[in-house]
């Protein structure tokens, strides 16, 4: 459910980073979409916890994006936002958020970015978020970086 719920929160990220509107009416848009009505059997529909989790990224995000994005333009080598996959970047912000801001395992955290990643990027963009993100991981194991303690 944890994977859905981010899959739904990178949505959120990229259509306010492509679209020009902001986190909010994002967040209204892709809920829209996955609000099950009576005749929608689909088993992956995201329940209120997932739906919770999701939006409680998107705040998170929201309330340290100019962080966020300062970290990853000093971790990023040779790119820059504007030359970057709009996919990419927003899959990045999520994950970066995550890995400095929330108790979730570093491990499994870089694993969903990647297939979130291979899924809705371009051919290198699977190889491109995991060799950020581990970059990204470096910087905090050295200490340049300081992040929540993990849970288990």
């Amino acid at each position: 459910m944890r994977r859905k719920a981010r899959e739904l929160a990178f949505k959120v990220l990229f259509e306010h980073a492509v679209g020009g509107v902001s986190l909010e009416d994002a967040w209204r848009h892709a809920t829209q979409e996955v609000e099950p009505d009576e005749s929608d059997q689909d088993a992956d529909a995201l329940d209120a916890e997932g739906l919770l989790f999701a939006h409680h990224l998107v705040q998170g995000y929201q309330a340290r994006q100019d962080t966020i994005d300062q970290i990853l333009a000093q971790t990023i080598e040779g790119w820059s936002f504007s030359q970057m996959a709009k996919t990419d970047l927003a899959v990045l912000r999520l994950a970066a958020y995550e890995m400095l801001f929330e108790p979730t395992p570093y491990a499994p955290l870089i694993e969903v970015a990647v297939k979130i990643a291979k899924r809705y990027g371009g051919e290198d963009s699977g190889r491109f978020v995991n060799g950020v993100l581990a970059r990204l991981l470096r910087r905090i194991e050295a200490g340049e970086l300081s992040a929540v303690a993990k849970s288990d």
